[in-house]
């Protein structure tokens, strides 16, 4: 390791050499390294946009204390740190001239990196969305259960998938860089969404899942078009999502809420998703 403990690299078999089993570890905290490092190893970077990921492991006395990773032009996405150890990479990426949009990881460390990138480089800082990550404990279908029924998504949803995956970046404010029919290709080839159709067999809301790894998966897009919110769509379509992930092995099923949603917060713990830990996602001006 460098003087400062911490190795950069573009190299992801070299990354996942140093940092697998230390992400491994708690793959609850760790996952959305774990899920994104997964797919750029089965599918390739260009599954995440253009440019070549970065990664970057801190590590002392031959322990790997943490990690990072960043697909361009995504946010830097941290494990947990000290803030001595975010300031030391705030200085490394900004002497490289990196020009990072923002970040997220855990509360505390997104905030100590936060202030650290802003002291380093003078860029404004805003706190754009409080989240938390949830467990599923004992699943509970939320009564009543809405008319219909949940299928898996195939090959005939594909538009509508990809209809989908652009309105969910819409609803949350992020920028889309993927590819839509990629993701949707994706999830039909592995039965990854979850979609509830009225009796009649329209889809009225979706519920997708992250690729299994370290015992894990994560609900990852549940989606409701507007109009038809507010009838149980999202909790029937969720809850069917997460016993199929159960049903496939997943010793962990986990998903990220937005705070700033209350009616989200109070379903997922209807369901019997409960709180492990809280995230923050900063923007860099």
């Amino acid at each position: 390791m460098p003087s400062d403990d911490w190795f950069l690299t573009r190299d992801l078999d070299d990354f996942l050499a140093r940092a697998g089993a230390f992400l491994r570890s708690e793959p609850a905290l760790h996952t959305v390294p774990l899920t994104v490092t997964e797919q750029l190893r089965t599918r390739g970077a260009g599954v995440y946009g253009d440019d070549e990921p970065e990664f970057g492991v801190c590590g002392r006395d031959g322990e790997t204390r943490a990690a990072f990773f960043r697909t361009p032009p995504h946010r830097l996405n941290l494990t947990p740190l000290t803030a001595a150890d975010a300031g030391t990479l705030a200085g490394r990426l900004a002497e490289l001239g990196q020009r990072l949009p923002g970040v997220q990881g855990d509360r505390d460390t997104a905030a100590v990196f936060a202030d650290a990138w802003h002291r380093r480089t003078g860029a404004a800082v805003r706190l754009h969305q409080r989240q938390r990550l949830y467990r599923l404990g004992t699943l509970t279908v939320p009564q009543p259960v809405p008319p219909g029924r949940a299928r898996v998504a195939g090959e005939a949803d594909r538009a509508l998938l990809c209809a989908w995956f652009r309105e969910f970046a819409e609803a949350v404010g992020d920028e889309v860089h993927r590819d839509p029919g990629a993701w949707a290709d994706a999830q039909t080839a592995r039965g990854g969404a979850t979609l509830w159709e009225t009796p009649d067999g329209t889809p009225v809301s979706m519920a997708a899942l992250s690729p299994e790894v370290a015992g894990q998966v994560r609900v990852v897009r549940v989606y409701t078009p507007a109009a038809l919110r507010g009838r149980g769509y999202a909790g029937a379509a969720t809850a069917e999502a997460s016993r199929l992930a159960r049903e496939a092995g997943a010793r962990e099923v986990l998903l990220f809420t937005d705070l700033a949603n209350p009616t989200s917060n109070a379903l997922y713990q209807r369901i019997g998703y409960r709180p492990v830990s809280d995230f923050a996602v900063y923007d860099f001006s």
